[in-house]
């Protein structure tokens, strides 16, 4: 689950069946339920129909909780510190070497881990652009870019056009976080 909407219509789903949410975060849900009428099956199905899944593979759940740590840490940490060093927070969040998160990251899924936080950023650039409250200098510092230029190189490979021209159309033309590769 990557926003609050989402654990909202998770939750609501799963009441209608009987399922009782004790916890949701960012990816996780411990659940309460009587097992004699709901199975992992049941669960399954509610959560597809909304356009998720369960996940139960160990390697699958560390890859669901790495890209959970970057979308906490890009999209809804307001301490600019932390935003500073991805790396750091990922190592520290995974209890892992970045060498091992990068390779089973690339071993699962169809980018890599490096080119995911980079969508991730412009994204975010997106919404601080459009939200007009920061300069492109705070903009690159708070997304860990070395400069204005490497902010705009960036935005402009990954999206086509420049920061400058994104702010002067005045349009937020995000995707869906879950719909970026």
């Amino acid at each position: 689950m990557v926003c609050n909407c989402c654990a909202k219509v998770i939750s609501q789903d799963f009441a209608k069946h009987g399922i009782f949410v004790i916890s949701m975060e960012l990816g996780t849900a411990t659940i309460n339920y009587n097992s004699k009428k709901i199975n992992s099956k049941i669960i399954r199905k509610i959560l597809t129909e909304n356009g998720f899944d369960l996940v139960s593979d160990r390697e699958v759940i560390l890859i669901e909780q790495i890209k959970s740590t970057i979308i906490e840490l890009i999209h809804y940490s307001n301490n600019v510190n932390s935003i500073i060093r991805k790396s750091d927070y990922l190592i520290e969040k995974m209890n892992m070497s970045y060498q091992n998160i990068s390779k089973l990251f690339s071993k699962h899924e169809k980018i890599t881990l490096e080119k995911f936080i980079i969508l991730h950023k412009i994204e975010r650039c997106k919404e601080l652009v459009w939200q007009k409250e920061f300069t492109f200098s705070e903009i690159a510092y708070m997304m860990d870019f070395s400069s204005v230029q490497h902010l705009s190189n960036t935005f402009r490979k990954y999206t086509g056009i420049t920061v400058t021209d994104y702010k002067k159309d005045g349009k937020l033309l995000k995707k869906p976080l879950d719909q970026l590769y």
